[in-house]
């Protein structure tokens, strides 16, 4: 709906730096009011008015963000090296366009910080601006970890309003992730519980390692309810009757029965970690052209909030643009050559 939307908000159909789609737009209090200004190249088509609107108000629209403080009081000076950091962006080596967002508190099973959320905050904000990067996999330095949930020992230390801020930055890192505009993977090397699972709920795929016994969303028991998005993003992708079932028993499940329920999407071999099934996966996205992965995740993502026909005007939007771009045109010419292509995300 139209009341939903701020002030002000900035809609983009992300394709590249060279296809983006902006239209910024006021909404008044009548939907009527509605004025779309559309910036778009010349081959580029018009989305309809109330598409924007509805895509304006999916569940990481910017109207829903807010600008927290840091804590001042619990954040330590910034590390002088990735080793030491809670957080931090990594390039996979031998893998161009393939990165890490490597979690990395190892004694506290990667339980999530104030610190930890600053420094998530600061890798997506790298991620999101580096044109070169295809695929984020989402993983633990540590064998057998993935993420344990919010740091239980130092929101005992937490006023009201800190962890009232602690949520909303947390909120908004989780949104950072959903909204990146490549592919995402989790890798569920280990117990998966709370903002954990949270978490990996905001990558476009999930995969858990064979031996792994606890994905769930717990706080039910722990007297409160899942703070992060994952009452709204389990419905959406459980359906409402397992979502209902996974939060109030609050379950730990094991890899297996997370990928019968749809939580995860693969479950590695006997012989391999998350991780490494992960990496496959990158390794097969890497065969398609950077600028349609980033145009085919802006269409799936966004259309369980449209109708059909939205979605469609949408699917042309992001679609007309890739027919002028060179990765187009090797792509046709590598297969007239009988040739893989080589795409360079232009």
């Amino acid at each position: 709906m139209v009341s939903g939307v701020a002030e002000k908000c900035d809609v983009l159909v992300d394709v590249s730096p060279s296809y983006v789609i902006p239209a910024p737009f006021n909404v008044g209090s009548d939907p009527a009011s509605l004025k779309v200004v559309i910036e778009q190249p010349a081959n580029a088509i018009s989305i309809p008015t109330m598409l924007l609107a509805r895509v304006a108000t999916t569940i990481c629209s910017t109207a829903s963000r807010s600008t927290v403080a840091p804590f001042k009081r619990l954040l330590n000076a910034p590390a002088a090296n990735a080793e030491s950091q809670d957080a931090f962006l990594e390039p996979v080596e031998g893998r161009p366009g393939v990165s890490y967002l490597s979690l990395n508190r190892p004694k506290a099973r990667n339980a999530i910080s104030v610190r930890m959320i600053e420094q998530i905050k600061e890798a997506l904000n790298t991620a999101q601006n580096d044109k070169s990067l295809r695929t984020l996999i989402v993983r633990s330095t540590s064998p057998g970890a993935f993420c344990a949930g919010a740091d239980l020992v130092e929101r005992k230390s937490m006023s009201k309003e800190e962890v009232d801020a602690f949520l909303a930055n947390l909120r908004n890192a989780f949104c950072s992730l959903e909204d990146l505009p490549i592919p995402t993977i989790a890798a569920i090397d280990g117990p998966a519980l709370g903002g954990g699972l949270e978490m990996a709920l905001c990558c476009d795929l999930r995969v858990a390692g064979s031996t792994v016994t606890k994905i769930g969303l717990p706080e039910t028991r722990l007297g409160i309810i899942p703070g992060a998005g994952g009452t709204q993003r389990a419905v959406r992708l459980l359906g409402l009757p397992r979502a209902k079932a996974l939060v109030y028993t609050g379950r730990a499940l094991d890899a297996k029965e997370a990928l019968s329920w749809g939580i995860v999407d693969y479950v590695s071999s006997d012989s391999q970690s998350a991780s490494e099934r992960a990496l496959e996966l990158a390794d097969e996205m890497s065969g398609s052209a950077p600028l349609a992965l980033r145009a085919a995740k802006r269409a799936l993502s966004v259309s369980p909030d449209l109708s059909l026909a939205e979605g469609l005007d949408l699917e042309r939007a992001c679609y007309e643009p890739l027919l002028s771009s060179k990765d187009r045109t090797e792509a046709l010419t590598a297969f007239q050559e009988k040739r893989k292509p080589v795409f360079k995300g232009e």
